[in-house]
């Protein structure tokens, strides 16, 4: 009892092929076989990388698109963790940037009133 097969001439079959899912003409592209559906995609993803690259140019724009990333992704069902990571670092240079201009207004109003004169030619 050979197979025609030349690789596989006992006929046995063989565990590390890969099972053929060829589907019949006129089939939807995204119909995956033994109807398992296609993972779904995050909402917020894109978002989330988006939010997490402007806590570095401006804090609270990133910070407002990353809690709108996180509440798409959480609503969605996923764990967003860009966007964690943007919420967090958009918090932290938000506050960073509040008081480095608290202690510049402090700075200004201080040589304002400590009477020192700027010299002009």
């Amino acid at each position: 009892m050979s197979s025609n097969n030349p690789e596989n001439p006992y006929g046995q079959p063989n565990p590390y092929q890969q099972p053929n899912f060829a589907q019949p003409a006129g089939a939807h592209a995204q119909q995956a076989p033994y109807g398992y559906a296609a993972p779904a995609e995050d909402p917020g993803k894109t978002l989330g990388i988006v939010g997490f690259v402007l806590c570095f140019v401006c804090s609270i724009a990133g910070l407002i698109v990353s809690i709108i990333a996180k509440k798409k992704s959480r609503e969605a069902g996923f764990n967003n963790t860009l966007a964690n990571v943007g919420v967090i670092l958009g918090w932290i240079f938000t506050i960073l940037g509040l008081i480095a201009i608290i202690f510049y207004i402090i700075a200004i109003v201080a040589f304002v009133n400590s009477g020192a004169t700027v010299n002009s030619y």
